[in-house]
């Protein structure tokens, strides 16, 4: 047994079992242990930043570590965008990146790269293996340090001499340590202002879980205290039977308003809220320093258990019932547009749906309409690095494949990681893609009229149209082997929609706007 046979064979005993590659020279001992071992599923992706969005799209439905296995420091630099993403959504990652054999550094061939000086910004975790018997207790480590909750990134670097060498065996696991609980005076803190009027508790992380919903309905039930929660939580569930949370708007104006009817903020789960981007005149923070800011638990603590405990506190009831009625829209008539789009899409959602929501400004109002819709887990971009829509919805769908899985994705983001389709059709996953297909990067039209643009020059324009020429996603879909079709009006959204549904394996709908 050499060292890439024992490392697959320990990731396999941990539980491992699908890996997200796109593996050159220097990983060719992995590809090899790939084949000749079983139990561990191998998904090509034709760009690494499809391997590392789909390793977070998969860590968050799984709940367990996304692997990804990468070529040296340039094909590990293509997947950092969505590594910076998967940071932000606390996912648990882990890395392989191959390397040249330690003997070879010394030439500083082509491809040599500083792969630790890349991985370090956005990584927890990171190792060199120095020797093939070291190869599965390192990896080990990677996955107890990437499996602490709520998950981090850990990066494993493989020396190819260290794959290819003799090893003993697959190493033993170890235990994950658990989060560090809260304690009881943060609690008790948290309920005295929560006792308070005009007072918010602000979520995130596993708050917008099953666990912590089931709690955090208790504890508004029993303060009345406002839910509310970050503008782009790495995974939400919703519909109908979950409390209504109002999510933070996305400009910092919009956002200050919705805080400062407060004068307490409790947070669960989130960071303080700052604003996404510095505006001259707009503060960072985006509480006051006249409201009272109260930390239950950090995104890093045991969230969970510290809201079970403050609903103990508050003398809640254990079983409350909240937004019980299920609600969708009348399906919507006339021109695509941001409402009737997320109209159609709230009204035909599946239950137990996974929607990932990358339609940045043409599906704001989808998350109002489908508050009260049939159940389903939210997926957004926490780190906003764009392009993260199509691969994590692919990961997605590969960790609860008896799922439907629903891609809200802008055109402009889209063309980052458009690969994400081949692999949806090589692999047969249930992903419906609606292309929000406004022929432009529209952000950038309203954040210059926020800086006071009123009229957009040529060259302005030209940075901002995707019209010439106009991208043809029906040809570019088929092309990646996932069939598509283009609607224009809410009634053919509706009827398309409700077609891909019907239908298995991935479908693409080019919805113009």
């Amino acid at each position: 047994m050499n060292g890439a046979e024992s490392l697959i064979r320990t990731l396999i005993k941990a539980g491992l079992d699908v890996c997200f590659a796109n593996p050159g020279t220097t990983e060719m001992p992995m590809v090899r242990a790939l084949d000749e071992i079983g139990g561990m599923r191998a998904v090509l992706c034709l760009f690494e930043g499809v391997c590392t969005g789909a390793a977070d799209g998969y860590a968050r439905m799984a709940e367990k570590p996304g692997l990804t296995l990468l070529h040296l420091g340039p094909g590990f630099a293509n997947g950092i965008a969505y590594l910076h993403d998967a940071r932000r959504a606390r996912s648990p990652i882990v890395n392989l990146i191959g390397d040249h054999a330690t003997w070879h550094l010394a030439a500083d061939a082509p491809l040599t790269s500083d792969i630790i000086s890349l991985a370090r910004p956005v990584s927890a975790w990171i190792r060199r293996s120095k020797s093939a018997e070291e190869l599965a207790g390192d990896a080990i480590d990677a996955i107890v340090a990437a499996s602490v909750k709520p998950g981090n990134i850990a990066t494993l670097i493989l020396p190819h001499d260290c794959q290819l060498e003799p090893a003993s065996g697959a190493a033993p696991s170890k235990p994950v340590p658990s989060p560090p609980a809260v304690s009881s005076q943060a609690i008790e803190q948290a309920a005295q202002a929560l006792r308070g009027d005009q007072a918010v508790l602000f979520l995130g992380g596993y708050a917008l879980r099953e666990r912590g919903l089931k709690a955090v309905a208790r504890i508004a039930e029993a303060s009345k205290c406002k839910l509310m929660c970050e503008t782009f939580p790495a995974r939400w569930e919703r519909g109908a039977g979950t409390p209504i949370i109002e999510r933070l708007p996305y400009f910092p104006e919009q956002a200050i308003g919705a805080l400062s009817p407060f004068k307490t903020v409790v947070l669960a789960g989130a960071r303080p809220p700052v604003a996404f981007f510095g505006y001259p005149g707009v503060p960072s923070f985006l509480t006051s320093p006249h409201q009272q800011t109260s930390t239950l638990a950090t995104p890093d603590e045991d969230i969970v258990s510290a809201l079970e405990a403050l609903a103990d506190v508050l003398g809640a009831d254990v079983n409350v019932e909240v937004n019980s009625v299920l609600q969708t829209p009348s399906p919507p008539t006339g021109k695509l547009k941001p409402e009737t789009l997320s109209a159609s899409v709230a009204a035909l959602l599946p239950e137990n749906a996974i929607v990932m929501e990358e339609g940045n400004t043409s599906t704001g109002p989808f998350c109002v309409m489908s508050q009260s819709a049939q159940r389903h887990s939210y997926l957004t971009q926490p780190g906003g690095a764009i392009g993260l829509g199509l691969p994590c919805a692919t990961g997605a769908a590969i960790a609860c494949p008896d799922r439907t899985v629903i891609s809200l994705q802008a055109d402009g983001s889209a063309m980052y990681t458009l690969q994400s389709l081949w692999t949806q059709a090589r692999e047969q996953l249930n992903v419906k893609t609606i292309i929000c297909n406004n022929r432009s990067y529209r952000i950038l039209g309203i954040e210059l009229m926020r800086a006071g643009v009123k009229e957009f020059g040529e060259r302005a324009q030209a940075l901002m149209s995707l019209g010439n020429p106009a991208i043809d996603w029906v040809q570019l879909s088929q092309g990646m082997g996932v069939p598509a079709t283009r609607v224009e009006t809410a009634e053919e959204l509706t009827r398309e929609l409700e077609r891909s549904l019907s239908e298995p394996g991935p479908r693409l709908i080019d919805a113009v706007l």
